[in-house]
Formats: structure tokens, sequence, C-alpha cells
């Protein structure tokens, strides 16, 4: 493929968009479904859109091979996106401010350094000790509104919910780092063999009554754009890269245009709180990417 940093940008800016807007799909959404319901359509509608992608790209052949090469492998990963992390992070949504479930989310990457010590077997460097110290001071900053004498929060479970559900997102990269099969094939494997489990769940712990318009445009909203199109236009704007480092950089534009977007359309006022832990959250990984490039040459 011909690298255009032109190109990789606008599928960038375009990823960076739709993430920006599944904040605010998530809160509106769980006022007329559960979060099982959610995940039971949002992943069903991911399933049809990833079909249609992989049909287009004439790589649907690769599915039954891709199986079976390694069915444990994608059995395991189908539990952990979508079932567990998206599960628990509805519920992080349903409990929290949308802002704090939002901007804890972004822990992700500083979980995945933590968790890489015992998986991959790599050691922790200066920056690394860092920026999970700045993270995570965030994430007091963020989680107690500012008032880190106190440690009140809006809701503990929801809090470890949504730091629980960045160890899940971590553990599913830190999976499929060494998996050389293509990506999009791979999430709609997991997507395919996770939705069973979604439809066994829903009745024990939910129900199949589902008659809101509302939540179901919702639903079916995020599984078009935050579980489908915009990682494959993630995927599209790292292939077009000629500087991946600049291209990356482009995500952190995606928290504040989310806080922006709460605020216009759910009304959610914005704590001064919830800013200042999303800067010390976003310093710490913008340290870690320098480090990285580094390392890189």
């Amino acid at each position: 493929m011909i690298k255009n940093q032109k190109t990789a940008t606008f599928f960038a800016l375009t990823a960076v968009f739709m993430w920006s807007t599944v904040a605010s799909a998530f809160k509106i959404t769980l006022n007329y479904f559960s979060p099982l319901q959610m995940l039971l359509v949002s992943s069903g509608t991911t399933i049809i859109v990833l079909t249609l992608i992989c049909w287009f790209q004439k790589k649907l052949h690769l599915l039954k091979p891709t199986l079976l090469k390694k069915p444990l492998f994608y059995l395991i990963m189908g539990m952990i996106n979508p079932f567990l992390y998206y599960l628990i992070l509805f519920q992080a949504y349903k409990l929290l401010p949308a802002q704090q479930a939002q901007s804890l989310n972004y822990t992700w990457a500083i979980a995945l350094s933590i968790l890489a010590i015992p998986f991959l077997g790599q050691t922790l460097t200066k920056k690394d000790i860092i920026a999970i110290i700045l993270g995570y001071i965030g994430v007091l900053v963020i989680a107690t509104k500012g008032d880190l004498v106190a440690l009140n929060f809006d809701s503990t479970l929801g809090v470890f919910l949504a730091l629980f559900s960045t160890l899940l997102w971590a553990m599913y990269w830190i999976l499929n780092s060494k998996n050389t099969a293509d990506p999009i094939v791979s999430l709609l494997l997991c997507f395919l063999l996770g939705l069973p489990v979604i439809l066994i769940t829903t009745p024990i712990f939910s129900d199949f009554v589902m008659i809101s318009w509302q939540g179901w445009l919702g639903a079916m909203y995020i599984g078009v754009f935050e579980m489908g199109l915009a990682f494959v236009a993630w995927l599209s704007a790292l292939r077009y890269a000629e500087n991946t480092a600049k291209i990356s950089n482009l995500i952190f534009i995606s928290p504040f245009v989310s806080l922006l977007l709460l605020n216009w359309l759910i009304k959610e006022p914005i704590y001064p709180a919830t800013i200042l832990g999303l800067i010390l959250i976003i310093s710490g990984l913008l340290i870690q990417q320098t480090q990285r490039k580094k390392v890189g040459g």
C-alpha cells in the first residue's frame, strides 16, 4: 500500500470523531436499555458491519481457517471482547457520570504497561513509573471531583468497574499482540464467539423486553461506530501513515471533544477536576509515547 499522510490523517480524525461521540451514546442508550440489552444489540450490529466489510474486502473465506487454527484463542478473546469488557464498561457508565467513566477508561494504556510485566516479561522504565503515577493521580482527581482528602466517590463500584475494564482491554491487546491473522477477520470472530454468551446471559440477568426505539437506535449506533467502523478507520490510518507517532497523538483529541459533546448533548456539567485529571492522565500517556519513539529510533 502506498503511504499517504493526508489519507492517514483523514482516517484517524474520522476514528477520533466516532470515539468522541460514544460516551454520550452510552449514557443516552442506558436510559432505555440495560447494559446487557445494549451489549446484545450493539454486538449483533457490529457483526453485520464487520461481515459486510469482510465481504467487500473478499476476506470472508478467511474466517473458517483462521478459527480452526486457534479456536480456543478466539473463544477466550470473544469472552473478553465484546462480552466482559463492554458489559463491565457499560455498567460503569450506568453508575458514574459519563465524563468520569470515559476519562478513567483512557488509563487502559497505562494498565497495559503494568500487565506487560508479568505477561510479556517487560520491565518498567522511569518514564513508565512517572506515567503510572500521573495517570492514577488523575484517576483519583476525577473520581473524587478534586476532593482527594475526603476520598468521596460518586460510586465506588463504578470507579472499580471502569478501572477493571481497562485491565480487560489491556489484556485483550496483550493476548492479541502476537496474533498474525487479519485484524478485521479476527475481530469478527471474537464477536461471533462472544454473541452466544451474551444471548445466554441476557435472560438470566436482564430480559429481551426491548421496546424502546431510542434504545435500539443508540445501541445500533454504538455497534456501527464504536465497535465497528472506528476500529476499521483507525487500522486504515495506521496502514497509510508515513509517521505513526503523529497519527497516534490525534487520539488525545477525543476525550476533550467527548466532554464538549457530553455537555451539549446530555447537559452534563463538566467538573474542573475532570479536566485536570484528564490532563494528568494524558500527560502520562504522552510521556510513554515519547519513550516508545526513542526506543523505535
